[in-house]
């Protein structure tokens, strides 16, 4: 698995469907075989980032 925001695969897994990028600290929530990506904010709630990137990105292989 390769983080869809900087292509990295320092990724850890932080619950059952959730993993996070220790490269560019975002988090993913695997959903029917889709990435959900969110930006982690100071006050611990998540931003979505999905609109970043194209359903094929998001698509797991």
């Amino acid at each position: 698995m390769r983080c869809p925001n900087c292509n990295g695969k320092d990724i850890g897994k932080i619950g059952t469907q959730n993993y996070y990028c220790w490269t560019c600290f975002i988090e993913m929530t695997v959903v029917n075989n889709e990435l959900a990506v969110h930006q982690i904010e100071a006050d611990g709630s998540l931003s979505s980032l999905n609109d970043l990137f194209s359903e094929d990105e998001l698509r797991l292989q």
